[in-house]
C-alpha cells in the first residue's frame, strides 16, 4: 500500500512504513527458507510500482511473475489483511519478463567489452595471474580500437596475443601461452554452460529498465532466474554487471523525493562467495555511491552474515523474518542478526528472531534524518497482486504485448574485433604479396626505381629502401584506417565513441557515455 510519500509494510504496536524518500538509503530482507521473504519483497514492488517507481528484481522461484495478476482473495490473506486494519483490494501491475535465455522473456545481454576484464575474470573463475593476462587483452582491445562484443572476438584477440607472446611480454609484462591457453579452456567450459547467450549484441540498454506505464505506475522488471541459477557465477556477475551499468551511466542526482529505481538482489550471498577482496571493496564503493543517482539497492538473503559488514553498513532499511538456532553457529547467525538492530526495550531482539512466525518480521525503516527506527516485531502486510506464478500462458500473453517485443529477441553480429582482425590479417598479407613484386603501385615503383632487377646478396639500394618504406606506408595506414573507420562501421550504439576514445569505469566496464 502506498500512503502520503511512504509504503506501507505491516502493522505492529503502529503501522510501519517504508518513507519513498528514504528508499534509495538501500535495504536488507532477511530470514530463513519459507519464512515470507518473497511476500516481503513483493510487497516493497507493489508499494514502489504504485508510487512511480520502476522495479528490477531477480526472480528465483518464478513466485514474483504473480505481480502481473491481480490477487486472488485467498482467505490467509484476507485474514492478515483484517487483522492489520487495512481493506484485501486484488490489485495487478505492469510487468516486463526477461530472461539471459530467452525462454521465459525477453534476453537479456552485455558485450564482452561492456562487462570489463574484472566482471569477466570472476565469470570465469580465473586466478590473479590469468586476470593479469585478461587484463592486458583488454588493454590492447582498448589500444587498436577492437571492440569486442562477443566470445568469438575475444578468442580472436587471446589467439593474437598467444601468436605474439613473446613481442607483447616486452610492453606489458609476462604473457604466457599456457595462460592463454587456460583462459581459452574457460571460454569453453563458460560456452557449455550457455554462458554465451548472455554475452553479445543487441545489449541490454538500461533505459528500457526504467519505465513507468500510462497510468504512471513503475514497471516491475522480472529477471527469470530459476534456470540461472544452476550456474551461480553467471547469475551473480550479471547482476554486478548490471548494478554497475546502473552507477556508470546515470547521472548525480542527490536525494530525490523517491527513487528513479530499485534494485533487488536476491541470494545475494552468491554475490560475495569467494569473491577476492578488491571485487568487495568495489561493490561497497558502489552500493555507498550509486544512491546520489536515485537508485536504490535491497540484499535479499537468509542471514545478515551473508553479506560483508562494509556493504551492510550501508543497508539502512531492514526487515528480518525467522532465523532458526539449532547449531552453535545458528545461534551465532542469530545473536549477529539482533545486534544489527537499533534496540527495542520491549521485548528481546535476539528472542524474538526466533520465534517469529511466517508473515510475521522484525521491522526497522530509516526515518527523520536518516536514523534508523527502533526495532518493532511486525505483522507484514499482504500482497494485493497474486501470490505465487501465473500460468505459462498468461506469460506468453504478456510477452506478446510487451512494449520490449522484437527489441532484443533476435541476435545481431555487428562487425567487430572477430571481423576487423580477420581483415587486417587479409590486408597484411596482400601488402606483403604487392612489396614482394605483385604488380600496382609498388611494382612501378620498383621499375622506377630499379630495385625489380637482380640484387647482390646483403646488399640494398636506395630504390629497395624507398619501396620497403612505402610499403611500411600502406601497411600503417591501412591499419590505421580500419581502426578509424571502426566506430562507423560497428553500427551499435557505443560505435559513435570508439573512434574517439574509450573510458572504463569503477567495475571495468565499457562507458557508454
Amino acid at each position: 500500500m502506498l500512503e502520503d510519500g511512504k509504503i506501507f509494510i505491516g502493522k505492529s504496536t503502529k503501522p510501519e512504513y517504508l518513507d519513498l524518500r528514504l528508499a534509495n538509503r538501500h535495504g536488507l530482507v532477511t530470514g530463513a527458507t519459507g519464512t515470507g521473504k518473497t511476500v516481503s519483497l513483493q510487497v516493497l514492488a507493489e508499494g514502489f510500482s504504485k508510487a512511480g517507481v520502476p522495479v528490477f528484481a531477480a526472480d528465483i522461484k518464478g513466485d514474483l511473475s504473480g505481480l502481473a495478476a491481480p490477487g486472488n482473495g485467498k482467505e490467509p490473506l484476507v485474514k492478515r489483511a483484517q487483522d492489520i486494519g487495512i481493506e484485501y483490494k486484488p490489485d495487478q501491475f505492469p510487468v516486463v519478463f526477461w530472461d539471459i535465455f530467452g525462454e521465459q522473456g525477453h534476453r537479456v545481454r552485455a558485450t564482452i567489452s561492456e562487462m570489463g576484464p574484472l566482471l569477466l575474470s570472476r565469470l570465469l573463475d580465473l586466478n590473479e595471474t590469468q586476470e593479469g593476462v585478461l587484463n592486458i587483452a583488454f588493454r590492447i582491445a582498448d589500444e587498436q580500437g577492437l571492440l569486442l562484443l562477443d566470445l568469438k572476438d575475444l578468442r580472436a584477440l587471446l589467439q593474437l596475443i598467444s601468436d605474439n607472446a613473446g613481442e607483447l611480454t616486452t610492453t606489458y609484462g609476462n604473457v604466457s601461452k599456457a595462460t592463454i591457453g587456460t583462459i581459452q579452456r574457460q571460454l569453453l567450459v563458460l560456452e557449455n554452460q550457455q554462458g554465451d547467450e548472455f554475452l553479445g549484441e543487441p545489449a541490454l540498454d538500461i533505459k528500457d529498465l526504467m519505465r513507468t506505464d500510462r497510468d504512471g505506475r513503475g514497471v516491475v522488471n522480472i529477471l527469470a532466474a530459476d534456470k540461472l541459477m544452476s550456474n551461480p557465477r553467471l547469475y551473480a556477475t550479471f547482476l554486478l554487471w548490471l548494478m554497475s551499468e546502473l552507477f556508470e551511466e546515470l547521472p548525480e542526482v542527490g536525494d530525490l523525493d523517491q527513487p528513479k529505481l530499485v534494485f533487488f538482489f536476491d541470494e545475494a550471498h552468491l554475490l560475495f562467495n569467494d569473491a577476492p577482496k578488491a571485487l568487495v571493496e568495489t561493490v561497497e564503493r558502489v552500493v555507498r555511491l550509486i544512491r546520489s543517482k536515485g537508485v536504490g539497492v535491497y540484499f535479499i538473503t537468509q542471514n545478515p552474515v551473508d553479506v560483508p559488514e562494509t556493504v551492510l553498513a550501508q543497508l539502512g532499511n531492514r526487515v528480518q523474518h525467522a532465523l532458526r538456532a539449532y547449531t552453535p553457529r545458528e545461534q551465532k547467525a542469530v545473536r549477529v542478526a539482533a545486534q544489527t538492530f537499533r534496540q527495542n526495550p520491549a521485548f528481546d531482539t535476539e528472542k524474538a528472531i526466533t520465534e517469529l512466525g511466517v508473515g510475521e518480521a522484525l521491522v526497522s525503516m530509516l526515518e527523520g534524518k536518516g536514523a534508523p527506527s527502533m526495532v518493532e516485531r511486525t505483522l507484514i502486510a499482504p500482497p494485493m497482486a497474486q501470490v505465487g506464478p501465473i500460468e505459462l500462458s498468461e506469460r506468453q500473453q504478456i510477452l506478446a504485448s510487451s512494449p520490449m517485443k522484437g527489441k532484443y529477441d533476435q541476435p545481431i553480429d555487428p562487425e567487430s574485433a572477430y571481423e576487423m582482425l580477420a581483415k587486417r590479417a587479409e590486408q597484411a598479407a596482400a601488402d606483403a604479396k604487392a612489396a614482394e613484386g605483385g604488380g600496382g603501385i609498388l611494382d612501378m615503383l620498383g621499375n622506377i626505381f630499379g630495385t625489380n632487377g637482380p640484387q647482390r646478396k646483403g646488399t640494398m639500394t636506395m630504390g629497395q629502401k624507398v619501396v620497403r618504406e612505402v610499403t611500411r606506408t600502406v601497411v600503417n595506414q591501412t591499419v590505421g584506417n580500419i581502426a578509424a573507420e571502426l566506430g562507423k562501421s560497428i553500427g551499435g550504439r557505443q560505435g559513435s565513441s570508439i573512434g574517439r576514445a574509450i573510458v572504463r569505469g569503477t567495475l571495468g566496464g565499457l562507458l557508454r557515455r
